[in-house]
């Protein structure tokens, strides 16, 4: 039976390769007479050898009816592997179109993010000037920001159309939905164990002294190094500062069998019925790891490289995204209190997320930002938004620690609706912020935030990272859905970010930084305004660059491929 299914499988492949190939000569209705007469010259050769090996099929047939009683098969085995070598790469050619390629991706990537750094540098240029003129300058000045922003405005929407033109944009979204079931099989996978008393186990002890996102961050931290040592993550959370009852209490557990049996140890790892040989290491805090692991963010698992660097434009992020969808899976309670919410609020798209975090941040990790500075990218989201479809209520949803934040917006922009939960607000204060109300209201607006089709806050917050990261797992490519108003991404505790210099770059000022093609240069941030700050590795110089000449180093790295995922079929999220 083995056999007919791989004689049927190369005839499906062959007349896949007829359809396709059908396709391909007749898709294009404006080539000129050379270019057919040279496609059905080609199509001719490929068919001569397509009818070469479907004689060699038919002979295979009629051999295997003559032989399929004996026990001399080797034979036809041969003969079978030899035939399936040719088709073999036209088949990985036909069924891995599974949308643009990694190098159409990366350029148009390139393409779109130097429009949006030209747009940057343009902008403060023009202000800078306005600020040092007068009358009929300044009028043109504003002019022209105004025809410049009108500029960006189609220029972004041009981009739009070419990441969906000819269902690309499906394809997209289906590769990165199989390849999101994918990571959570293998997490479930590395979480269950078969046998938990043999297996290698990493304690992760949740009472680092930071605030929710950070502490967030640590276990995600924790679990990818379980999963580069193939060790199932126990994490020890009793007592936990926002929840006394641990980490399940609000979200599903890690793991599902490697429990206590009576449920109500704080070490169940340490269980003498459970453990008995396994091995244990406890995880010290990210911060004290010295030397960091280079499987560490931002770094990607060599084995989905390739499909994650075409997916996505920040593949580091897409791939922690992961992590945190895994470790914040609700409990049915919380479930329910999120969709109740939801309806409550009156949440619905388009709507924009605006995070402002004040309080203990301003004047120690941030500065102030006022409501306007956040207000001005939310406007720029809405204005090319109605350039391609109709919309009829501006919706922000606005997430705070500081109560004064939603009445300030409401009366300075009374033309857009402002969804806000006033009680999670006062929850998120400096006296009420270690508390279950305040654990629910943060996983709250982490949620509606993440489920925002754009973002606007401050990366400086972890809260704002959370809720950027968990966005996502939500669409194929969401790393340019957000505006931050200060830092760029990162990731706490995270190895060097490098960019890789792609064009020369001679300093015309003592704060600039001389660069060659092929330079690496550790990013410090980005000024938004055309510029980059960051360190030139080769002449160890620090200083400002030409963002657009630069462009953001993939770390790739050698992690387990979990192959036991894909040979046992009953694993699903």
């Amino acid at each position: 039976m083995k056999t007919w299914k791989v004689i049927g499988c190369l005839l499906f492949v062959w007349l896949g390769i007829m359809v396709y190939m059908s396709n391909s000569l007749f898709q294009s209705s404006d080539s000129n007479p050379s270019d057919i007469e040279r496609q059905l010259k080609r199509a001719l050769r490929e068919l001569d050898k397509l009818k070469a090996q479907n004689d060699e099929f038919r002979s295979l047939v009629t051999d295997i009816k003559d032989q399929i009683n004996t026990e001399n098969a080797e034979p036809i085995k041969k003969r079978v592997a030899e035939a399936v070598k040719p088709v073999a790469v036209v088949k990985s050619k036909v069924c891995d179109a599974t949308g643009p390629s990694l190098l159409h991706e990366q350029r148009r990537r390139k393409i779109e993010n130097d429009v949006v750094e030209f747009w940057y540098f343009m902008r403060s240029e023009l202000k800078k000037m306005k600020s040092t003129s007068k009358g009929d300058i300044v009028r043109v000045v504003d002019r022209v920001l105004s025809d410049g922003a009108n500029y960006q405005k189609t220029l972004h929407n041009d981009f739009n159309l070419l990441r969906n033109v000819e269902n690309a944009g499906e394809l997209m979204k289906k590769e990165s939905e199989e390849l999101g079931r994918l990571v959570q099989k293998r997490f479930k996978y590395l979480q269950n164990p078969k046998d938990c008393a043999s297996a290698k186990k990493l304690v992760c002890n949740l009472s680092k002294g930071c605030g929710y996102g950070c502490q967030l961050h640590h276990v995600t931290y924790c679990m990818m190094v379980a999963y580069a040592t193939k060790r199932t993550l126990i994490l020890e959370s009793r007592g936990w500062r926002y929840a006394s009852r641990g980490w399940e209490s609000v979200f599903l557990p890690l793991s599902d069998n490697c429990k206590d049996k009576k449920g109500s140890s704080s070490r169940p790892w340490a269980d003498p019925d459970i453990i008995r040989d396994a091995q244990v290491v406890e995880m010290p805090i990210v911060d004290s790891l010295h030397p960091r692991p280079n499987y560490l963010p931002l770094a990607i698992p060599m084995d989905l490289s390739d499909r994650l660097m075409r997916l996505h434009g920040d593949p580091a992020v897409w791939w922690i995204g992961q992590f945190v969808k895994y470790l914040t899976r609700p409990q049915p309670q919380l479930q329910t209190d999120m969709e109740n919410a939801k309806a409550k609020l009156g949440f619905s798209k388009p709507i924009v997320g605006v995070h402002v975090r004040r309080t203990d941040k301003v004047g120690t990790e941030a500065a102030f930002h006022s409501i306007d500075e956040y207000m001005l990218y939310v406007e720029e989201y809405y204005d090319r938004l109605e350039a391609r479809e109709p919309v009829h209520t501006r919706k922000v949803y606005l997430a705070s620690d500081d109560p004064s934040v939603l009445p300030d917006a409401k009366s300075r922009y009374p033309h857009y609706t402002f969804i806000s939960d006033i009680e999670i607000t006062k929850t998120a204060g400096l006296n009420k912020r270690y508390t279950d109300q305040s654990l629910h209201g943060i996983i709250m607006d982490i949620h509606f935030l993440s489920l925002s089709d754009y973002l606007v806050c401050t990366f400086s917050s972890q809260v704002c990272r959370v809720a950027y990261e968990m966005m996502q797992t939500m669409h194929a490519d969401a790393s340019a859905y957000f505006k931050s108003l200060d830092d760029i991404y990162y990731f706490g505790g995270q190895n060097g970010h490098h960019m890789e210099v792609l064009e020369k770059h001679i300093s015309k000022q003592p704060k600039e930084i001389d660069m060659e093609p092929g330079d690496s240069v550790g990013i410090a941030g980005n000024h938004w305004d055309g510029y980059s700050k960051g360190m030139n590795r080769r002449t160890g110089k620090d200083g400002l660059f030409p963002s657009y000449k630069t462009q953001s180093k993939v770390v790739i790295v050698d992690l387990p491929t979990y192959s036991e995922v894909d040979e046992d079929s009953h694993i699903d999220q």
